[in-house]
């Protein structure tokens, strides 16, 4: 209920400060679906809270907005609320911590804090209670502050790099001169995008697979045309492989959860014959889709390709293999 309460002031505080002349209790009023002495009530806790709303008469309506000339005593081109939403997302930068990234956006939050008064800031410690961004699993990267620190000023400076870096499908480092084009966050894990001179094609890099790097003197010339929502607009994750029809059955039961979410641009669902649910998608990066398809277990069957069907039967029948055996322990215990 408290959470609701405070969810619903912060609109309040928003819808006031984005209106041109403020809003009205009846707006506002309709605007939460609740009645005009809730929203009296709000309005009272937000100016105990110390922000500065007033009212004034128009008609037989009152109009609520901020004292004049307030938002623009911030020291920051920021409203009040775009910087509370700053200081909320500080929950993220908990992956970042002792990296570049942290750091500078450790200091801004500083600087926003310090915006704010004494009142406010106790009011949005109330609201931040309400709301947590949390990750798992997440890496340390806090190992990799350094190398971190020369990927990003490299993409600034335009200097090309070479790196040691450790490959997970041959098993061992090579070196690589790279014009680092973005730094990109995905599901836990950072990456560094760019064109590798070895390949001569633009690569994806794991940034905490890089064992040693030199910033060069060269420097490069990022394609003008480069986009990385295009770039990775046919993965399922972040492996790129040929386009292909994936056609997946689920049961019935999955319908509302997968319908919820959206696992490919492409995702198309039907009913098939049997009441189950259909899910296609023209896709490339097959092992990350049988790894997700072997995730819901008995509950999904892949259909098409036949070689995504055949990965994930084999893959199927080896963890049967291994579970018939009996644990390792046991029968090492028994040999005691």
């Amino acid at each position: 209920m408290r959470g609701d309460q405070l969810a619903r002031q912060w609109r309040i505080l928003r819808t006031i400060e984005s209106g041109k002349n403020g809003a009205t209790v009846a707006e506002l009023a309709a605007q939460e679906n609740c009645h005009p002495r809730t929203i009296w009530r709000d309005v009272a806790a937000i100016q105990a809270a110390g922000f500065p709303l007033y009212s004034e008469k128009s008609g037989h309506k009152s109009r609520w907005g901020f004292v004049e000339g307030y938002k623009f005593q911030l020291p920051v081109p920021f409203t009040v609320t775009e910087l509370m939403s700053l200081y909320f997302y500080r929950d993220i930068l908990g992956i970042f911590k002792d990296t570049v990234f942290y750091e500078s956006l450790d200091e801004l939050f500083r600087k926003v804090k310090s915006t704010l008064p004494p009142e406010s800031l106790s009011y949005l410690r109330r609201i931040e209670q309400t709301f947590h961004i949390g990750f798992k699993p997440f890496k340390d990267y806090s190992r990799f502050k350094e190398i971190i620190k020369q990927i990003n000023e490299a993409v600034l400076k335009l200097r090309v790099i070479e790196m040691r870096y450790y490959s997970m499908s041959s098993k061992r480092e090579t070196t690589r001169k790279v014009d680092p084009y973005k730094v990109w966050f995905f599901n836990g894990t950072m990456y560094l995008i760019g064109w590798c001179h070895v390949h001569n094609e633009i690569r994806m890099f794991v940034l905490d697979r890089i064992r040693l790097l030199h910033v060069t003197k060269e420097r490069f010339i990022p394609p003008y045309d480069f986009d990385l929502d295009e770039y990775m607009k046919d993965c399922f994750g972040v492996i790129h492989t040929d386009v292909e029809k994936v056609i997946i059955r689920f049961d019935a039961s999955l319908e509302r959860y997968l319908k919820e979410n959206i696992w490919h641009p492409s995702q198309v669902f039907k009913k098939g014959e049997d009441g189950n649910l259909l899910m296609s998608m023209e896709v490339g990066g097959l092992p990350e889709v049988m790894s997700w398809v072997l995730g819901f277990g008995r509950q999904a069957e892949a259909l098409e390709p036949e070689h995504l069907r055949k990965a994930v039967a084999e893959e199927l029948v080896a963890t049967a293999e291994k579970y018939a055996e009996g644990p390792a322990f046991a029968s090492q215990e028994g040999s005691r």
